[in-house]
């Protein structure tokens, strides 16, 4: 072997040793829980929570979904397909079969909509694309209503539309 590799090789064991034992420093009781078989408690439940849900976990957020698996969802008639944009631009056109919930009008229509699907059916949220936070906000307020399985399909509309599939209004 030439120098060089050999002092290129001994670098990067050096690195390697480093990173290892900086992230065995950072995470020790992490890993010493682990290794000893202690697990943390769970944290405490806060009182808005009703008692029925406390023993449920709940993402703080709702899990975003690509373009593939809302498709599958979609073609599957497993989810309920949630569209966050006002009621015009819907109009105008919106993933077929997707239900109208602008996210404006989310705190008025909440109700009726919880009517229709309970809170254990799978949601699919979209809007109007990746600079479109509306769907974000919408699925939060469902998931604070209740509501357990909230997807976002974060490529909204426009992505759904580019790849051609079914859309009901807009331009024929």
């Amino acid at each position: 072997m030439h120098q060089s590799t050999k002092r290129l090789l001994r670098e990067m064991a050096i690195i390697c040793l480093m990173a290892a034992t900086i992230g065995i420093a950072w995470n020790h009781r992490l890993l010493l829980n682990a290794w000893t078989g202690n697990v943390p408690a769970n944290p405490p439940v806060p009182a808005s929570i009703p008692p029925s849900q406390a023993g449920q976990r709940q993402p703080a957020v709702p899990l975003p979904l690509g373009l593939m698996q809302v498709k599958e969802f979609h073609d599957r008639k497993e989810a309920v397909i949630v569209d966050a944009r006002d009621g015009a631009t819907f109009t105008a056109g919106h993933i077929t079969g997707a239900v109208s919930l602008p996210l404006g009008e989310a705190d008025a229509r909440l109700a009726e909509f919880a009517k229709r699907y309970p809170p254990t059916t799978l949601l699919v949220v979209y809007c109007n694309g990746y600079d479109c936070h509306d769907s974000h906000n919408l699925a939060a307020k469902l998931i604070a209503a209740g509501y357990t399985t909230v997807f976002v399909f974060e490529g909204g509309f426009p992505e759904w539309e580019a790849a051609g599939y079914p859309v009901t209004g807009g331009k024929p």
